[in-house]
């Protein structure tokens, strides 16, 4: 009898403390013990509730007393409440009427100040207008004393510094208008000028070729002197000086000339008059200084242009090495942000490096930012600057347009192909790079690859041979550009599973907890902060980019969280830690549900976490029946439950179990419960060793 008493005891206790699902098999217990248990039991428990009742009622009439005391205090403050407010609402209607006399005043002061700032306002504007009045009345004089170059100096001035400050007024755009008319006006009286200047010295050819002759005469005396006072050979000199055949002095001066006269030509369209004047200028010098065709000076030169074209393999080596070590100071220097423009100013300075082409940013208000960061423009002109280079030797080889342009051709393909593509790939490997500049470099090689057009043209513009001749090679820059795109992109899935590795590895469960947390483990809900922060990065990726990044990353989650599951030193496993467990994955559902990156259609992204799901169901639900009687059928719900691992994981909680009911044989719930996973396990063993003998 008191062994029932001492059980009902236990079992109220039980009662009073324990979360209401598991009060189901404390009940059940009452009836498993002697007969007539329910009714003492039943006595005892209203025993205890009148006991409780009691409690109860002391615990009111001992603060009765306090609530009364409560309520006479709030009674006595009501009166000096209703005095405090009508003093308030006094003090306001004073403060109110004092008020308004300051209200005026201000009001007149705040008059006085807008017509001050429009006095400044109106002298500023004044100020900026009179530089361009002046420049504008001192072009007129230079027109009229036609002092033209000085004019175009001013028109530039005007153009580029004065009046773009004062474009909004009407003056000002008369002014514009005005300016091209003035410009075709001066082109028109300076190529009239041009032409009688080049007439004229065509006419005094001969004596400019006689005074060059004796200067040359001169100058070949003296270098025969010292040459005999120095002991050193004449006639290898004569004919050989540094692998070149010499040639008059007249024509090396001259050829000269002409070599720094085509360096010096300006990009693009230059004004008219000078094209003109070089290229006449040009065939005057080619019509003095051509020799007979019976002339070579009686050597043979061939060699000496193979000699020369090897040098300019070895010289175009030379600037690829030149040019990738500027390719990777542009890339060490650049943030890998996009480039931010203040105002039109700035974003036409960009666009001039760049050809840069948004209709939709275009509608975009300042400020504003670009796409890409600021290396792409820098690569750019870095790669026109290596045309320039390579043209710069080329261009003295006596090679027709065709020729040079092929050359020219074939040496970008190589900067692209080859250098630039080995400074990408190196720096897409640096451990300082993280996703966001990956992201940015995939932008930036998309650019990147849309401006190799542009270049193709650039080179035509140079050669003046057109793309559209048979011959013409093109540029390889889209592979480039793609094969350095797809590297970052696969570097971007290697870094988000290295960092979600980071994450896994600080988890900290116990795994024999007897009951969960109630809530997802920190490490996991970091984890999954970043992936969101993450993908918000990724929505300037090309969609099949940012949803294999998120679609791996998840896989990659998933197939941690299984091997943690069933890493073979983790040796016992509790149902409280499966349900922490099964919290997590929990949010690790949400999460993929939440369409973290656009363009999913319907689960498919929680279908990655599909088998993490099956496997802690069958666990959370306990449904070994179904899942044994349903295994093998492609209608089965737990399809994606291999035998194997649910043995593992079963084994691991029979040995918690096992441990933590040692007096389990006494209780014939934890007997039931014990014999059941044994029956489980066994049932298990046999499937997986059938498998492996079908196998």
């Amino acid at each position: 009898m008191a062994e029932s008493l001492a059980e009902h005891e236990r079992i109220l206790q039980e009662i009073e403390s324990t979360d209401t699902a598991c009060v189901g098999p404390t009940l059940r217990s009452v009836y498993d013990d002697q007969p007539n248990a329910h009714q003492r039991f039943m006595e005892k428990l209203d025993a205890c509730i009148r006991n409780h009742d009691r409690e109860i009622e002391k615990m009111c009439n001992f603060h009765h007393q306090g609530f009364v005391d409560a309520i006479t205090e709030l009674l006595k403050v009501r009166a000096d409440a209703g005095k405090l407010k009508v003093q308030v609402t006094d003090t306001n209607r004073r403060l109110q009427d004092a008020g308004k006399e300051v209200i005026a005043q201000t009001e007149e002061i705040i008059r006085c100040r807008i017509q001050q700032r429009n006095i400044t306002t109106v002298v500023e504007k004044l100020q900026l207008c009179l530089p361009v009045l002046e420049m504008y009345s001192k072009l007129k004089e230079q027109m009229n004393v036609k002092r033209y170059y000085s004019a175009l100096k001013t028109m530039e001035q005007l153009e580029n510094t004065y009046l773009p400050r004062v474009s909004q007024y009407r003056f000002c755009q008369i002014m514009i208008e005005n300016l091209p008319k003035l410009r075709e006006e001066i082109k028109e009286i300076s190529m009239s000028d041009l032409k009688d200047f080049l007439e004229s010295i065509r006419k005094h050819s001969d004596k400019i070729g006689e005074t060059a002759m004796k200067q040359a005469q001169q100058q070949k005396t003296f270098n025969t002197a010292l040459q005999k006072q120095n002991n050193v050979n004449y006639g290898r000199n004569m004919y050989v000086i540094n692998g070149r055949v010499p040639e008059p002095k007249y024509e090396i001066t001259s050829k000269r000339t002409l070599e720094e006269e085509d360096e010096h030509e300006e990009e693009g369209d230059g004004e008219t008059f000078e094209n003109y004047y070089r290229k006449q200028r040009r065939k005057q010098a080619r019509l003095v200084l051509q020799p007979q065709s019976s002339m070579g000076y009686g050597f043979p030169v061939n060699r000496l242009f193979d000699l020369l074209f090897e040098i300019r393999d070895q010289y175009n080596e030379t600037l690829l090495k030149k040019w990738a070590g500027l390719f990777r100071d542009i890339f060490e220097a650049d943030n890998y942000s996009p480039i931010p423009v203040a105002n039109e100013e700035e974003y036409k300075i960009v666009i001039s490096k760049f050809p840069f082409q948004d209709p939709e940013l275009d509608k975009q208000s300042f400020p504003k930012k670009l796409p890409m960061s600021q290396s792409v423009p820098q690569i750019y002109i870095q790669v026109k600057e290596f045309i320039y280079a390579s043209l710069k030797f080329s261009e003295s080889l006596h090679r027709s347009s065709t020729e040079i342009d092929d050359m020219l051709r074939k040496s970008t393909n190589l900067l692209l192909t080859r250098t630039l593509s080995s400074c990408l790939q190196n720096l897409i490997k640096k451990p300082h790079i993280g996703l966001t500049e990956l992201v940015q470099i995939i932008i930036n090689t998309t650019h990147l690859e849309q401006a190799c057009k542009y270049l193709e043209d650039f080179i035509t513009n140079v050669t003046n041979i057109s793309q559209e001749t048979v011959h013409t090679a093109r540029l390889y820059g889209l592979s480039t550009f793609k094969d350095a795109r797809h590297a970052a992109e696969g570097e971007i899935y290697t870094k988000l599973n290295q960092k979600i590795d980071e994450f896994i590895q600080l988890a900290d469960y116990d795994w024999t907890m007897s009951e969960p947390a109630g809530r997802a483990s920190g490490y996991l809900m970091d984890l999954i902060n970043f992936l969101r922060s993450t993908f918000q990065v990724f929505t300037h990726l090309p969609g099949k980019v940012a949803q294999t990044a998120c679609m791996s990353a998840c896989q990659h989650l998933s197939t941690s969280l299984m091997q943690m599951l069933l890493d073979s030193e983790l040796k016992q496993i509790s149902m409280g830690a499966v349900q922490q467990f099964n919290l997590d994955v929990i949010q690790c559902e949400l999460f993929a549900s939440s369409e973290p990156v656009p363009g999913f259609h319907g689960d498919t992204l929680q279908l990655a976490f599909i088998d993490l799901r099956q496997l802690l169901d069958l666990f959370m639900v306990w449904d070994w029946s179904t899942y044994l009687a349903d295994y093998g059928q492609p209608t089965s719900k737990y399809l994606r439950v291999n035998p194997s691992t649910a043995l593992t994981l079963l084994e691991k909680m029979k040995e918690t179990s096992k441990k933590n009911n040692i007096f389990a044989q006494f209780r014939k719930n934890d007997r039931d419960k014990q014999k059941l996973i044994e029956t489980v396990v066994k049932q298990l063993r046999s499937l997986v060793n059938g498998m492996s003998q079908h196998t």
